[in-house]
């Protein structure tokens, strides 16, 4: 497989050099057509590839909370792209014969056959196997027709053209069906911008989605005629409003030992003096005002860190990480530091680098912050951690994966 996927790249390249302005209009067309097959059939390879490493478990055997992870920083994927990656080779090696001939061939794509699985499972169970071979059929000659937004709302009358005599009674299955995708589907993703802002992303499922426009609704209406916010700024407010309340009520679940908060840190006098500047437990920057306004809600939390009578290192006294301590923790490591990992510091336990047990000090210099997976991986493998000579973690891996054992080191989370 190897050979011949390095022959199949070395002709691609070749194809990036060919002239294409001198090609004539219907051999582009052609072209076209057929590096499109090619993709679908890549991915065929791609995602069989994905289905037998995640069988194998190779992600969590390298240390990889799952095999999405392992992927996002293998492939340098968004772990949302990662994520579907291997809910798709799961769907397509549990799908019929004829749906993974179609995406090999090149006459489906990958979110066809999603929506193809999907429907001959449905057919599947309403009307038997003989109704599920003829609606792949049927399915596939659509495909080369309509897209997969077209194709799963035609998929819903499926049974009319396959087995009439059943379509009724499929109609409603197939809108439990449609519920049970909606359950699994639904997610959040915050995606963090390079300036320390979220991208916010996702797909509710139905009733989701009615208590957040029940929440939202009468808080995104312009607070006046000249009102300048738009639509969505509005919406944007009215979300942040939504969390400001929800933090008011006192009623949140702890995490990480310590209720929700949001945590600012600064330097006194210059916060006094309106001058300074302030971070959050994110790494993101706050102005001066911003800070001061925070610093007067009752329900947040200031942090101010470096003042006299802050001890940060309690030896043996107290075995937990809390208070001042964990929090100057959150703020050097910036959430779990293993390498790869993006799990923010609510996730995350305080790591005794020298074991409590076996002498080790509750202090800066021999904690470490990982979260609950990472957290047992390191206990249970051959990774070791350390200090490097800057004061920021490092995990050296174990011989086995890789024999020069060079330290590693998180790069998900910014450093200040």
């Amino acid at each position: 497989m190897l050979e011949e996927l390095a022959q199949a790249e070395a002709a691609v390249a070749d194809c990036l050099d060919a002239p294409t302005w001198a090609l004539p209009e219907h051999d582009l067309v052609a072209a076209l057509d057929a590096a499109h097959r090619l993709e679908q059939r890549l991915a065929a390879v791609k995602l069989a590839l994905v289905r037998e490493l995640d069988g194998r478990g190779t992600a969590t055997a390298q240390g990889a909370s799952s095999t999405a992870v392992w992927l996002r920083d293998r492939l340098r994927l968004g772990v949302g792209a990662a994520r579907r990656l291997v809910e798709l080779a799961a769907t397509l090696d549990a799908a019929p014969t004829g749906v993974r001939d179609a995406l090999a061939g090149g006459a489906v794509d990958v979110e066809q056959v999603r929506v193809i699985a999907g429907t001959v499972e449905t057919v599947h169970t309403a009307a038997g196997a003989e109704a599920a071979d003829k609606a792949i059929g049927v399915l596939v000659d659509w495909a080369a027709q309509f897209d997969a937004t077209l194709l799963r709302r035609l998929g819903t009358r499926i049974l009319d053209h396959v087995a009439p005599e059943v379509a009724d009674a499929a109609a409603k299955a197939a809108m439990e069906a449609e519920a049970r995708r909606a359950c699994r589907d639904r997610h959040v993703t915050l995606s963090e911008l390079r300036d320390g802002r979220l991208r916010l992303s996702g797909i509710l499922d139905g009733e989701a989605a009615g208590l957040l426009r029940a929440a939202i609704d009468p808080l995104t209406a312009p607070s006046g005629p000249d009102d300048p916010r738009s639509p969505g700024q509005r919406r944007h407010d009215a979300l942040a409003d939504l969390c400001r309340l929800a933090l008011r009520t006192g009623e949140l679940p702890e995490h990480g030992g310590e209720a929700a908060q949001v945590v600012v840190t600064t330097s006194f006098d210059p916060l006094a003096l309106r001058l300074g500047a302030g971070t959050l437990d994110t790494g993101l920057h706050l102005t001066p005002e911003t800070v001061r306004r925070l610093a007067c809600d009752a329900t947040i939390l200031p942090a101010v860190l470096g003042s006299a009578g802050q001890t940060l290192d309690v030896g043996r006294q107290r075995r937990l990480f809390t208070g001042p301590l964990r929090r100057a923790l959150v703020l050097r490591d910036r959430g779990c530091a293993f390498p790869g990992c993006d799990r923010p510091p609510r996730w995350c336990d305080a790591h005794h680098i020298r074991h409590w047990a076996d002498g080790g000090t509750t202090s800066l210099d021999n904690a470490v912050l990982l979260c609950g997976h990472h957290h047992r991986h390191v206990h249970t493998s051959d990774w070791a951690v350390r200090l490097g000579r800057d004061g920021h973690p490092e995990f050296v891996p174990p011989a086995w994966l890789d024999p020069e054992q060079i330290p590693r080191r998180n790069h998900y989370h910014l450093r200040t």
